[in-house]
């Protein structure tokens, strides 16, 4: 349920669930979200005798990017388990992923985006360098086949 208000709301309070019922745990954790762009295809179209020379435009089918989720490692093979049925053809490993931005003080979930039937395309790793001093992030890129936002 979008909550409504003068002030846009800040990037930095989220809850993601992966489809398990768990947002709240260590594995639900993510420091970063690439939030997918969503578009229409338009069909062009025109009629021989039209008065018009112009096309009418007709609105065709929806596209979804790629989500992308970004997390500091933390010892857990939960995505690469994901990514490891969906490689092994596992065809009940689709799932609904939800991703519910809080307000400032966390008491209150102001706008929700649900990915159906989402499932891992990209499984990856940062740089480890001997004399880095950055935390090593895992990300998992999510293809979906529909958008619904609350």
């Amino acid at each position: 349920m979008a909550v409504l208000r003068e002030r846009p709301y800040s990037n930095f309070n989220y809850l993601v669930d992966l489809g398990t019922g768990n947002a709240d745990g260590l594995e639900a954790g993510f420091a970063e979200i690439i939030l997918p762009e969503a578009w229409i295809d338009v069909i062009e179209y025109r009629n021989g005798n039209d008065k018009e020379n112009s096309v009418r435009k007709i609105p065709g089918r929806d596209h979804y990017g790629n989500i992308t989720l970004k997390r500091g490692v933390i010892g857990s093979l939960d995505l690469y388990s994901w990514w490891s049925q969906v490689r092994n053809g596992d065809t009940k490993s689709f799932r609904t992923v939800t991703i519910q931005l809080q307000n400032e003080d966390h008491t209150e979930v102001v706008m929700t985006w649900k990915l159906m039937r989402a499932w891992p395309v990209r499984y990856k790793f940062s740089e480890l360098h001997a004399k880095g001093h950055e935390t090593l992030i895992e990300s998992l890129e999510l293809a979906f086949e529909r958008l619904e936002m609350e």
